[in-house]
């Protein structure tokens, strides 16, 4: 199996499509593969929002129109974040969404057709679809931008965070994967540091253990992140002492 396969395996792992044997050597591949990481998070994340279904039978030719529409999408490889453009990235975020959302209902007609959208429930996941797509397309701007620089740490548990700084952007962006759940009523909380003080730059979903959050406000000439554990809601200033500490890169 060449790399070049093994980078286009994200959406079926994602959808937890893949043979034990795939699937063990993908994750091994994951491990040392930042944007494949990165890909598999947004689709795990974009497959578990349009996943409202219920148990109804399937409109006559489903199964036909979206086995038809997969072949219209391809899914393209993830690319060295420091080398990709940034409008690339958002067409490619889209195509990606509109991917994961092809692959669900083809997964659910697949099996007999006994899991499809009610129009409510897919109207709702298409508005959520949307504001999620608004957030990838800026978390990959980041990400895609030509100065964009990362630095890698290990917290608690075995769980892997990077942060992704682009000074042209402003902007950073924490990528977490293998993240514990935090205790009931409690929540992560991101912060930039600014010599020594905390700035607040929001919260992490707490039901997620693979995520990518775009740390809120500028970057401003901070130094580096932190991470602690809050109240749910969050707190103006830590609580704790930060599970997790990383410097920007230079």
């Amino acid at each position: 199996m060449t790399t070049a396969d093994l980078h286009r395996m994200t959406g079926a792992y994602a959808l937890d499509a893949l043979p034990d044997e795939e699937r063990a050597t993908f994750e091994h591949h994951l491990a040392a593969c930042e944007p494949c990481t990165q890909e598999t998070a947004e689709l795990s994340a974009t497959a578990a929002r349009l996943g409202l279904a219920v148990a109804v039978t399937p409109p006559a030719g489903m199964r036909e129109q979206v086995l038809h529409r997969i072949t219209a999408v391809r899914q393209q490889s993830p690319g060295p974040l420091a080398t990709a453009r940034p409008t690339r990235t958002g067409l490619r975020a889209r195509q990606l969404s509109r991917w994961a959302l092809a692959a669900c209902l083809a997964a659910a007609a697949a099996l007999g057709g006994t899991a499809v959208w009610q129009h409510q429930r897919a109207e709702d996941a298409l508005r959520q679809a949307r504001a999620a797509e608004r957030q990838t397309d800026e978390i990959a701007a980041v990400l895609a931008a030509p100065d964009a620089r990362a630095q890698a740490t290990t917290l608690d548990g075995g769980a892997t965070g990077t942060v992704v700084v682009s000074r042209s952007q402003d902007r950073a962006v924490f990528v977490v994967a293998g993240m514990e759940h935090p205790p009931g009523g409690k929540v992560y909380e991101l912060w930039f540091d600014d010599g020594g003080t905390m700035r607040p730059a929001g919260l992490m979903d707490p039901a997620r253990a693979d995520q990518a959050v775009l740390l809120r406000g500028a970057v401003d000439g901070a130094s580096g992140m932190g991470v602690t554990l809050e109240p749910a809601g969050g707190s103006a200033r830590p609580t704790s002492e930060p599970i997790a500490r990383l410097g920007f890169p230079a």
